[in-house]
Formats: structure tokens, C-alpha cells, sequence
């Protein structure tokens, strides 16, 4: 039974990048891995958070005045002191821009497949579809599940983007039976390096892809994020190339590094390792790692 109501922090229509053709993107909150790269650093904690985009700012005070922690400052240019506040939302209902925003919201069933079907005669022009992604979208099954069963009954493509860490015949029962494409992240080959960087080790995210290749090879896209130094390195890439080759897996993704996550761990408070590059990977960088994987056809959506 899932302890929480499952939160979506951003629906993304039109997307492009998400899994074939035009799609709408549903983006639910909570993570089971910690990764330092996280491109959505928002979506990691599974409650309500409270954003400050300090661009949509005008001062207004009204936060200040609402806030019963006194975590709200003018005078402190992240504005909020995450230490003090309780996240109760006061500041954000009183703000009377943008500058401060709830993120993470619940939707029933029956109202986000009204949202999603709205854009049907896209998918269909554009074999595009609906993709869950997250955070980690197989923390709720049950919530998926439903959404899953309502989109197939509309014809829909589905599609889900996973870190593969989640339990086996849970998703077979009630996720992979509608599904389309299973968008499945493999980071780190080495069991140290993966807890290191992700905070779990990776055994179970490799057995889960060996399992899923053996159900539905046709339908599963591995994919590793390009991340400079950590995951992006020869020695680990060959390795992953070297499982896929053992899995006889033809296609799979790489993922070019995207530093745009910092702004976005900047507006809810928290730091960027030291570690990452702000600066997006060369051209020439990408093209030795794809070298790599030059005997498998490389998806890019």
C-alpha cells in the first residue's frame, strides 16, 4: 500500500525528448536514488516544497508578514531559511507574483487523464504518446497503474522513464503490461562508484534490466547520462557496453550532460557538488564516448 498521495511537479506537453513523436510528460515526485547530477533536484523529496525564483521576485514583503517560523527574509537573497521552515505553504499563497511557488501537487485519476487526453490528436499525427518520469515514477505503481489503464483504453502510446531500481514482480503486475517502451537508466557500472555517486548500489537495477531485456527486448531502451568524470569515463562506458553486448541488447541512449539542474537545486535551497561542470560537454567528448557503443543503434529522441 503506497504511504503518500503521489505528487507531480510538472506536466510537460509537446515534449520532444521524452520517448518517439510529440508527448505529454507527467513528472512525479520522490526518488529512491540521490544522484549528485540530478537534473531535477525538485523531484527527489516525495512531499511538497516550496520554490524561490528570485527573477520573479518584487519584494513585496507579503511573505515575511504571513510566515509564523519567521523563515522568511527580504534581507536574505535565497529568501527562505530552509532550516526554519515547516514547508506549510503560507508564503506561497500570500506572494502576489511568482517568486515564490508550491512544488508538487496531487491530481485524481479522472483529471489528469482529462489533461492528457487533450492533446490525443498530436500523439496520434506524431506516434507520440505519454511518458511518466520523475523522480522515480515506480515509487507509485498503484497511482501509474490506473493512468496506465486509462490511457490504453484512449489508444494512447505510454512510455516510462525509470532508474530500474524498484521490485521486480511489482512492475511486471502492474506497471509492464501497459506499457509501450520502457526508458531504463544505467549510470554506473561499478557497485562502489553507484552508491558513491547515487546512493544504492546498482544489483538490483541490473537484474531488473535482465529480466526486462528477457520479457521485452524490443520494448526496452538503456540509457547513461554523460556525466563529465563520474560517469562519462571510458573505463565505465566500456562496461556498459560490454553488459549490453552480454544482454544482447541493440539499442540504447546516451545522454548528454545537462547542467541546468544547478539553477534548479539553487531555487529550493540546495547546494551543487563541486564536483559537476557547469559547462555543457564538447562536441568532440560526446563523439569519443558514442564510439563506444558504435556497434548498437543510439536512440535519440
Amino acid at each position: 500500500m503506497e504511504k503518500r498521495r503521489p505528487l507531480i511537479f510538472d506536466i510537460k506537453r509537446h515534449a520532444l525528448e521524452d520517448g518517439p513523436g510529440i508527448r505529454s510528460t507527467v513528472f512525479l515526485k520522490g526518488c529512491n536514488l540521490n544522484c549528485i547530477w540530478c537534473q531535477n533536484p525538485e523531484s527527489i523529496d516525495p512531499s511538497p516544497e516550496i520554490g524561490f525564483y528570485p527573477k520573479s521576485c518584487i519584494k513585496s514583503g507579503e511573505c515575511v508578514k504571513v510566515c509564523k517560523k519567521n523563515a522568511c527574509s527580504l534581507e536574505n537573497p535565497l529568501r527562505i531559511d530552509r532550516e526554519k521552515c515547516d514547508k506549510c505553504g503560507d508564503c506561497v499563497k500570500a506572494c502576489p507574483g511568482l517568486g515564490l511557488r508550491q512544488i508538487g501537487h496531487f491530481y485524481p485519476i479522472e483529471e489528469l487523464v482529462s489533461i492528457l487526453i487533450r492533446d490525443k490528436v498530436f500523439y496520434e499525427v506524431s506516434n507520440g504518446g505519454v511518458t511518466f518520469s520523475g523522480g522515480e515514477p515506480t515509487l507509485h505503481m498503484d497511482y501509474v497503474s490506473l493512468l496506465l489503464r486509462s490511457l490504453k483504453k484512449e489508444g494512447i502510446h505510454t512510455a516510462i522513464q525509470t532508474n530500474g531500481f524498484f521490485d521486480w514482480f511489482e512492475f511486471k503486475e502492474k506497471l509492464l503490461p501497459w506499457l509501450d517502451l520502457i526508458m531504463f537508466d544505467v549510470k554506473l557500472f561499478d557497485p562502489k562508484q553507484h552508491l558513491k555517486y547515487t546512493g544504492q548500489k546498482n544489483d538490483i537495477i541490473l537484474e531488473n534490466l535482465a529480466e526486462l531485456v528477457k520479457e521485452r527486448p524490443e520494448d526496452v531502451i538503456p540509457r547513461t547520462p554523460l556525466i563529465p568524470d563520474i560517469t562519462a569515463t571510458t573505463e565505465n562506458l566500456k562496461a556498459i557496453s560490454k553488459l549490453y553486448k552480454d544482454l544482447n541488447i541493440k539499442q540504447c541512449a546516451l545522454l548528454p550532460y545537462n547542467p541546468t539542474g544547478f539553477s534548479k537545486a539553487e531555487n529550493i535551497g540546495k547546494k551543487v557538488s563541486s564536483m559537476l561542470s557547469r559547462h555543457m560537454m564538447k562536441p568532440e567528448e560526446e563523439k569519443k564516448y558514442k564510439e563506444i557503443f558504435s556497434w548498437a543503434e543510439l536512440i535519440k529522441f
